[in-house]
């Protein structure tokens, strides 16, 4: 460790006598990170927007290490990048006036072998460790690329410099990527605060997305505070499970007050649409039959105007304020995709509509996947023609009429892979011109590849989108008592697609899931009819073993990178099957003992979670992952948790290796009662789990526990 340490010191003296990098940056767009450009043609045609969403030209872009830039438009607002072929890392500069910003340039595959993470700091040098040494680095902050000769390399280790620019701004951020002989490197990500690296997750606030933990709720499903407002359709064609029943934005903010999510540990509340929904029944189920009302929201009369079945304007600031108050974020599901039939904007603009027929002469009505862009959802909610700017510009101005006239944080955007990316564009160019200091996160929902999922996961279009490729492998695995390798290979596929530290949302179910216990616990059948089932009998757990499979789908999201989101009611183990039986009114009480269980069990992963900045920003390295077994580590700052999971029936044990460059000096703690040993002269942990249990295990600074 010497020529590390003689390495480090020489850094530091640099560091001191270090002036400022990036004094001449344009005077916008270093505001925050953007995403990295995945080359994956060669040449790959590139929107300046997608990146610089406020930039609509540049003077010009130029490719470093090889990389040929081409405009394609006079203005730079398109060109194309080619990269040698043996390239894998690098950046693109982007000038205007003179001055640039850059875009990090990725190409290749990751290299699972290769990991770093970082292994602690002195003064303002942060220490990078590696399992190989990489063949090329790049270091970042903000959108600024640090100088390569502020990079030094030392047996597997590197020091990267924090530039002094950092010291007037309060949040920022170093970003370090690497490439090797084989592939890419996972990313690197550390906080800073005013230029000192962040270290207490009590530095962290609202506004650091990587901190958030989402409440998903259906506003006329959680909680009636004014039955002032109530008005059920109370018609003989609509079944009582489809009419409204009372929740309203006052209910909410009853519960925000009485403490219910602080108690519970939320940072975040995703509620349900709250424009205007028709006053009559629509669509039609067969056996039962029964006509719907709108108490979901996704079928927008009005998209300005708040409902008024969930309660006034005034109401409606009192909640934002009230969340505001507690620390809290409230983002806004929207639909975008679709007007109810009866919209008074369809009826002066009829033609703002795909066509409800194919030219074969086919009803154009849910091929999803066929006709993505065009299908209609339904009858009685045409899909809007977004490719046309007439339609898309005023559509984009009342989605923004939500975070102009009141304080949300941000979005939840419905059916994301139905509407073009024209008005993802254009709606975040709007969005982030108007509010340059707001932090508006966006996520979005797509069910497909992660091909497709990531292209509109992009510093111009959206932030994050949930990942529903992991939530249906961790389904299939808990439930069958699969090999956990399955999870762990989609997971590591999420890290490739969208980044080591991306903030896509990891769910425990949603409103158009059957519920994760009732498949867990064999209440339902994976192969059956989910909305059936949930008509014509009463679907509870089943097994309770459900609960402990539960549990450990809660403790994975907990523990991975991402956004963890808990869906009301997953806190305490509701059943049910999919909709209406997945959307019963909010219990707030009355839970039998595994429920009680089961929401403390939630409170506590939270709290583990938000209170330990390895599971928060730390790099994560699996140990081991045999049968039902999977051991991974997080590490951050010489800080980590180790996480150990089991799913299968019968007790299992696991030998790993802690990395060579963890910190030995501070004990590790089971957090939940497993036996574990440690040597640390061969560094060799061995741990025993019983079956569909969990383990975390901490090395935490006695300062952060």
């Amino acid at each position: 460790m010497k020529p590390l340490l003689l390495a480090c010191c020489g850094l530091m003296l640099l560091a001191g006598c270090q002036s400022r990098l990036f004094r001449d940056v344009p005077a916008d767009g270093n505001g925050q990170p953007v995403y990295p450009l995945r080359l994956h043609e060669n040449p790959q045609r590139v929107l300046l927007t997608d990146y610089y969403p406020r930039w609509e030209g540049a003077d010009s872009v130029t490719g470093r290490d090889g990389i040929v830039v081409t405009a394609a438009a006079d203005d730079w607002s398109a060109f194309d990048v080619a990269a040698p072929d043996e390239l894998r890392l690098s950046t693109l500069d982007v000038w205007r006036g003179g001055r640039s910003l850059s875009i990090v340039v990725l190409k290749g595959e990751h290299d699972p072998s290769c990991r770093m993470y970082t292994a602690g700091a002195m003064l303002k040098v942060v220490t990078v460790a590696a399992e190989q040494r990489p063949e090329r680095i790049v270091a970042m902050w903000q959108n600024c690329r640090l100088p390569d000769d502020g990079i030094v390399s030392v047996e597997g280790a590197f020091g990267v410099i924090v530039p002094k620019d950092a010291r007037e701004t309060e949040r920022s951020c170093l970003r370090i990527y690497a490439a090797g002989e084989n592939g890419l490197y996972n990313d690197v990500l550390v906080p800073l605060s005013y230029g000192r690296i962040v270290r207490d997750p009590k530095q962290l606030n609202r506004h650091d997305p990587q901190t958030q933990v989402l409440y998903s709720l259906m506003i006329d499903r959680f909680q009636n505070g004014n039955p002032a407002n109530d008005a059920p359709l109370n018609r003989p064609d609509v079944r009582p499970e489809v009419d409204y029943m009372g929740g309203d934005l006052k209910g909410i903010t009853d519960k925000i007050e009485e403490g219910f999510f602080d108690d519970l540990g939320v940072t975040t509340i995703w509620i349900s649409p709250v424009t205007q929904n028709p006053r009559d029944a629509w669509g039609q189920n067969v056996d039962p039959d029964t006509k719907f009302s709108g108490y979901h929201g996704y079928w927008p009369i009005y998209t300005t105007r708040i409902d008024d079945r969930f309660g006034t304007d005034a109401e409606l600031r009192e909640l934002l304020a009230t969340a505001h108050d507690h620390g809290m974020n409230v983002i806004l599901d929207y639909v975008a995709n679709h007007l109810h039939i009866d919209s008074p904007v369809l009826q002066e603009h009829p033609d703002w509509t795909t066509s409800m027929y194919l030219p074969d002469g086919r009803r154009n009505l849910e091929l999803w996947d066929e006709q993505r862009l065009t299908t209609w959802f339904d009858v009685h909610i045409p899909t809007l023609d977004l490719e046309r700017e007439e339609v898309c510009d005023p559509m984009t101005d009342s989605a923004l009429y939500w975070v102009a006239n009141y304080d949300f944080d941000g979005f939840r955007h419905d059916a994301c892979k139905h509407i073009p990316e024209n008005y993802w564009r254009m709606l975040c160019r709007k969005m982030k011109s108007r509010f340059p200091d707001r932090q508006l996160w966006q996520i979005g929902e797509t069910y497909g590849s992660p091909e497709l999922i990531g292209s509109y996961v992009k510093s111009g279009m959206i932030d994050a989108q949930f990942d529903f490729n992991f939530y249906h492998t961790a389904i299939d695995v808990l439930r069958e008592d699969a090999p956990l390798k399955r999870i762990a290979d989609e997971v590591a596929t999420s890290e490739a697609a969208y980044g080591s530290h991306h903030t896509m949302g990891n769910i425990t179910g949603n409103h158009d899931k059957a519920r994760f216990i009732s498949l867990a616990g064999g209440a339902l059948s994976p192969w059956e009819d989910h909305k059936q089932a949930g008509w014509h009998r009463e679907v509870g757990v089943g097994d309770p073993v459900g609960y402990r499979k539960l549990a450990l789908l809660q403790a994975l999201i907990m523990t991975l990178p991402g956004v963890p989101c808990i869906y009301q009611g997953d806190e305490y183990g509701q059943p049910g099957a999919n909709d209406p039986d997945n959307r019963h009114m909010m219990r707030f009480d009355g839970y039998d003992e595994a429920e009680q269980a089961q929401r403390e069990l939630t409170r506590e992963l939270i709290a583990l979670r938000r209170g330990s900045m390895p599971l928060l920003y730390g790099d994560l390295i699996t140990l081991h992952t045999e049968g039902n077994c999977w051991v991974f580590v997080r590490e951050y700052m010489g800080e980590y948790v180790v996480a150990a999971f089991n799913n299968g029936a019968s007790a299992c044990g696991a030998s790993c290796t802690i990395p060579a460059g963890f910190p030995l000096s501070r004990p590790m703690e089971s957090r939940f009662g497993s036996e574990f040993g440690f040597d640390a002269e061969t560094r060799t942990l061995t741990l025993r789990l019983e079956p569909y249990s969990f383990e975390l295990l901490t090395a935490l600074n006695p300062k952060t526990k």
